[in-house]
């Protein structure tokens, strides 16, 4: 697993990542797993909820930049260029929570 030039402290997951091995090789990297255990698991495996809960803005977020179709469809070539498209596309979600604030 590639990770970042800064180690997280804690890796969000969804159920489809609950293994021993996954769980091993983050603890290994001194990363917490916050990872909900699988219905059929048979030693049960506590989650801090109140954590996995922030995983849900970023699917939100995901879904919204799934939306735009230059995004979605990756009409860029480079990844540079991809990479500034996501940022304006948070930026222009960004600031229309920030503008209706103030």
């Amino acid at each position: 697993m590639a990770l970042p030039v800064n180690k997280p402290k804690a890796l969000l997951a969804d159920k489809g990542y609950d293994g021993d091995a996954v769980r091993e090789a983050l603890l290994l990297q001194g990363i917490l797993p916050v990872i909900p255990p699988k219905a059929n698991r048979k030693v049960h495996i506590p989650c801090d909820f109140s954590r996995y809960r922030d995983r849900n803005r970023i699917e939100r977020m995901f879904g919204y930049l799934k939306h735009m179709r230059r995004i979605g469809t990756r009409y860029e070539k480079t990844a540079l260029s991809f990479a500034s498209f996501l940022n304006l596309a948070a930026i222009r979600r960004w600031l229309k929570d920030f503008v209706n604030r103030t």
